[in-house]
């Protein structure tokens, strides 16, 4: 046994815990994430981020991997992102205001946007959407979707990871038909679902199930992904305010390069020590 330094961090409520591996070695984290991830007996999160090195070869300044709650490898999480690009400015890892990081889906660009020493907000380039054709990922085992119309009401957008959004009038859909959506068949790797709707004010309110976490405050990539789905069915146009249980994101379909630019917040919650 030994003892373990961490930060727990939250991107609108989206909450990890976050270990600098420059300085700590983690033998096995997709046990450590199932462990220090629940909510009763651990710490209690979404799942375990791994800070590293920008690794020999690569252009990135630092590295990520995370671990969702029940231990399985994601490949990217922009609400992560703006929590490392706080993290290793404010810790004094790095004086750049524009960090490099690599993770599963390639390097992300984190623009720091800085207020009296402090990062107040992150904007993160998250790079081109992929887009299928959504009747190709309608699920049989739920038939209301099918009847709002297939194309226009559901679209699968991967963000580097893969989200199926959903156009609905009720977002708590999400709490009866996300755990039966993330495993259906349609997805083999399985998949993020995010259940969305317009509000009055023309922003996009979201609900979302995360791959192996379940129900999330937020979730950046499956922001992304629904603001692409918005401006793709005609809903919306490129720029778009996402709000989630746990706050809300400013997302930006770049016209210029088809990139989408994600902004919001990242916050400390404490520092700790845990055996392990």
């Amino acid at each position: 046994m030994h003892k373990l330094s961490f930060t727990k961090m939250h991107g609108c409520g989206n909450d990890y815990i976050y270990v600098n591996t420059m300085q700590q070695h983690i033998d096995n984290p997709a046990a450590l994430a199932i462990r220090l991830s629940d909510r009763h007996k651990g710490i209690g999160s979404d799942g375990l981020v791994l800070i590293g090195d920008g690794k020999v070869g690569t252009t990135a300044d630092f590295s990520m991997r995370i671990f969702n709650a029940d231990g399985s490898e994601a490949m990217m999480c922009g609400n992560a992102s703006r929590c490392i690009g706080r993290y290793v400015y404010e810790r004094g890892l790095t004086d750049k205001t524009t960090i490099r990081l690599a993770t599963s889906s390639g390097i992300k660009m984190l623009d720091l946007h800085i207020e009296s020493g402090v990062v107040s907000d992150v904007t993160v380039d998250m790079g081109k959407p992929s887009l299928a054709d959504p009747r190709q990922f309608i699920p049989s085992k739920a038939p209301s979707l099918i009847e709002r119309g297939g194309g226009e009401s559901a679209l699968f957008v991967s963000m580097g990871n893969p989200h199926y959004v959903i156009f609905t009038d009720d977002v708590n859909e999400v709490e009866t038909l996300g755990s039966v959506l993330e495993r259906h068949e349609a997805f083999p790797e399985r998949c993020n679902i995010e259940f969305a709707c317009i509000e009055t004010d023309g922003t996009l309110r979201l609900r979302v199930w995360e791959r192996g976490s379940g129900i999330t405050m937020a979730c950046g990539t499956g922001a992304c992904a629904t603001a692409v789905a918005a401006c793709t069915t005609g809903r919306t146009g490129r720029r778009s305010q996402i709000v989630m249980d746990g706050g809300t994101l400013d997302i930006e379909w770049r016209s210029s390069d088809d990139h989408v630019l994600m902004t919001g917040p990242a916050d400390f919650v404490f520092d700790g020590e845990i055996e392990i």
